[in-house]
This record gives C-alpha cells, structure tokens and sequence, in this order.
C-alpha cells in the first residue's frame, strides 16, 4: 500500500483509495480520474490492505474491485458496514453478474462500474453522487504516480474482465450466483502443466472439452475440464435430465458458451477476432494422465490461463485453461502494450 499523490497542494484534498489487486486495473482507473480533482490518492492491492488505509483516514472515497486475493471486496463492504467505518464506496469490478450488483448495493456501495471503466462514466458517476463540488479547481494539480505494469499482470486483468463478462453470462443460462477466482496467468512448459491439471484433477475422473482459437496471429485451445461426479448435477441443473447422451450434450454446449464468452471478451480488449473450432471431448471419464499423454505433443510450452469456476449453492465446480502457443506471447505483448505504458 502506498501513497500516490497529494504532497504538493494549496489546500486539503480529498483522501481517495484505489483498491484493486491489478496494477493495470489501478492505473487505467487513476488516468481516468477527471483532471484536476482536488484528491490524494492511496493504492491498496487487496481488501486488507484496503481496510487499513481506510481505519487511518486515506479513503473517504473508495474504489473497490471484487474479485481479490486475501481479502474480496465483499468481504471489505461486510466489515465497513460491521465497525462503521464512515467512506463512501464505488465498486468497479469485471464480475458483472446481476447478483453481485445487488449484492454490493445491499452492502452499502453507492455505485457500481464495470471494468474497464471509461472516464466519461467514472465523471457522470461522481458527478451524480456529488463528490465533484468540495474544493474543485482549488488545488495545485500533481501527477499521479502510476504502477508499473507486466505483461503477465496485464494480461490477467484483460483474461479477468472477460471472465467476469462469461461468468454473467452463465449466471443467467443457469439461474445461480458464479464465484469468480483470482485467474493464474503462467508460462508453463509441458511438465509443469502436468502437474497444474493434475492438481486440477485431484485424483477424479475427468471429461475434458477442447476448442481450439486464432486470430491476429493469436492462437491456442481452450480446455474445460469436468469433474464426473458433478457433470450429472450440471445436467439436471441446466435441463433437469441426466442421461448420458444428454450429458455430452450439455458439456458440448456450456462449453461452447463459456469458452466463446471468455474468448470474446479477450479479443474485444485487444481489437482482433477469433474464430473458433468446433469443441471435442478429449477424454470422457478419463484419468488426468491419459488427457495429458494424447495431448502432450501439441501443448509443448504455452501460455497458460487457469480459471477455476465454482456454482453457489452446489457442489459443482470446473476448470477453464486457455493454452496460448509460445508464438502468440510476442503478439499479445505488442497488443497490451498501449496498456502496459
């Protein structure tokens, strides 16, 4: 957590806190602050550290992201609301779900922007909540200090605003609230990919559904990756039928909407177009090893985007991997450049 800005001014500013685990979240939501808003700005990267700076006084304004590790933004409105810490909260957040807006809401956020949130809405918005009058214009402007961003860090923003953008989608075709993780964004060779989908496995029988992408030069497969003793809760879930036929039906057409979800909303922050193979069953009820054994030759060494979705109120849970080729690293890097600088 460090302070950012705010050392130099004529008169008091406003303690504003940027509170997200990205570092390319923080500074795409400091450089579409207004210019000139009289504010001091404070970055945490995750909700503990949040609610410290907010206990010494550094967040009279929040902006709050959801989804992070150590502590999520709902468990900082939940604590706000318990000690009655005195700020005022706007939630920006890739976990677009219907139900998390009007969770946050009832947690006492005041607003609620989806990543990546443009300056044009972020001024409607506070002009809207009156935050804009106090002092405005009487303040001696200082630059923001920005974090510096990685491509593995930008990367994993752009993957969490898709994730976020499919796991809505999927909230509305099944009728329930989608828990949204962290995503692991690493480059792994063969072997250490192994070992990240045995993990996956923990010792289950697996169907695995494989898609492959490209676009821009851009390319990979996409693996969703069922547990088979949850995949008949899936099918009753979404059709009420659990024959087997039904069954490969189901995790042929989920997989088809969560992986073109994802795959979009990746492309639309990088300006390309995938196209997208017809999904296949890699494995139906087979161990981890064997899924690796078939596929072993063309995963090689990827760039590997692990999202590990989970259903509230069911024990149903499942494994997105995004395997990018080695080749498409450099392009992607020029792609998210502009974010990156």
């Amino acid at each position: 957590m460090h302070k950012s800005s705010g050392d130099n001014v004529f008169m008091t500013t406003i303690p504003l806190l940027v509170c997200d685990d990205s570092g390319m979240a923080r500074k795409q939501l400091m450089r579409a602050l207004p210019e000139g808003w009289p504010v001091s700005v404070t970055q945490a990267s995750n909700g503990q550290e949040a609610l410290v700076a907010i206990r010494a006084g550094l967040g009279e304004i929040v902006f709050l992201d959801l989804t992070m590790p150590v502590m999520d933004g709902y468990e900082v409105l939940a604590t706000l609301q318990r000690e009655g810490l005195s700020c005022r909260v706007i939630v920006v957040s890739g976990d677009v779900q219907e139900e998390a807006v009007r969770r946050v809401t009832e947690l006492g956020a005041l607003a609620f922007l989806k990543k990546p949130a443009a300056p044009e809405q972020v001024l409607e918005t506070l002009e809207r909540l009156g935050m804009l009058t106090s002092g405005t214009g009487n303040v001696l402007s200082t630059p923001l200090s920005e974090p510096i961003v990685s491509f593995r860090d930008a990367f994993r923003e752009t993957v969490n605003v898709a994730m976020g953008r499919a796991a809505a989608l999927l909230a509305r075709v099944l009728g329930v609230f989608v828990h949204l993780p962290v995503p692991n964004v690493n480059i792994l060779e063969v072997g250490e990919l192994h070992m990240a989908l045995a993990d996956a496995g923990r010792g289950d029988r697996l169907t695995a559904v494989c898609q492959g992408y490209i676009g821009g030069g851009i390319a990979g497969e996409a693996l969703l990756i069922f547990h088979d003793s949850e995949v008949s809760d899936m099918a009753q879930l979404l059709r009420g039928r659990s024959d087997e036929h039904s069954e490969m039906e189901m995790l042929l057409d989920l997989s088809s909407v969560l992986i073109g979800a994802c795959l979009s909303g990746i492309a639309e922050q990088i300006d390309i177009v995938f196209s997208q193979g017809h999904p296949q069953v890699l494995g139906q009820h087979a161990p981890i090893e064997q899924l690796i054994q078939l596929n072993q030759q063309r995963w090689k060494k990827t760039l590997a985007v692990e999202i590990s979705y989970s259903l509230e109120g069911h024990n149903i849970h499942f494994d997105l991997l995004l395997l990018f080729t080695e080749d498409s690293v450099e392009l992607l890097s020029r792609k998210l450049a502009y974010l990156m600088n």
